[in-house]
């Protein structure tokens, strides 16, 4: 099993494997998030040599793994996949077959994680336009997880994470930027537009730049102070 930062550690590690002298490898789980095309890339040098892959990248954060109840989202062949569940079934009780060829789950991904960006900074740009004028801060939060403005910045990263001050998701600002990118990527090599994917991923490359490391949750004075 694979659970590393991006798809270059991925493939290298995927060139050992394929030139192991007596190698017993015959499935590859790769949990990283390391988009599309380099799903791809791996997927077919190991096939070279006769390994499967199954590209099976993790959302949830150090809490879900914890608590067993990471999405676990995953793609490959019938044979493979069908192989592999006792492993991802270790991962988690919340399993997506989302696709039968690797670089699917990689594409659904980093569109999770574009989601979640987008709507902890939008939530931090109104909560923050909410405080200027007076209001209070934990007034907001629950009044918008009743309402409309209900998302996992409201029903979590806020009242756990910002409100307390701890600050504290497992979820670096440098990790983030990189999802979007990915999914930025991907948008682009399939020609498709994406102005709201553009001003996400300016902010969140600007927070990182300023913050490298910073849990993403602390995305929230970022943009207050901005």
């Amino acid at each position: 099993m694979f659970s590393l930062p991006d798809g270059t550690a991925s493939e290298a590690v995927a060139r050992e494997i394929a030139a192991a002298p007596g190698r017993r490898t015959t499935h590859v789980v790769d949990t990283s998030t390391i988009g599309v095309s380099a799903a791809r890339s791996v997927a077919a040098l190991l096939a070279e040599s006769g390994v499967a892959y199954v590209d099976a990248p993790v959302s949830g954060g150090v809490a879900g793994a914890r608590a067993r109840t990471l999405a676990v989202m995953y793609a490959g062949s019938d044979e493979a996949c069908a192989r592999v569940v006792p492993v991802l079934a270790a991962l988690s009780d919340r399993r997506h077959r989302v696709g039968d060829r690797p670089g699917l789950a990689q594409a659904l991904k980093p569109a999770n994680n574009f989601l979640a960006a987008t709507t902890l900074a939008a939530t931090s740009e109104a909560i923050a336009f909410g405080r200027s004028v007076g209001l209070d801060m934990a007034t907001m939060v629950e009044v918008l997880d009743g309402a409309g403005g209900r998302s996992a910045a409201t029903n979590d990263k806020f009242p756990n994470h910002v409100l307390t001050g701890r600050y504290a998701a497992g979820f670096t600002s440098t990790l983030m930027t990189k999802d979007v990118q990915l999914y930025l990527r991907a948008v682009e090599e399939e020609d498709r537009p994406s102005p709201i994917g553009a001003a996400t991923g300016a902010l969140w490359e600007s927070f990182a730049a300023k913050e490298p490391g910073a849990d993403f949750t602390r995305v929230f004075p970022y943009v207050e102070g901005a």
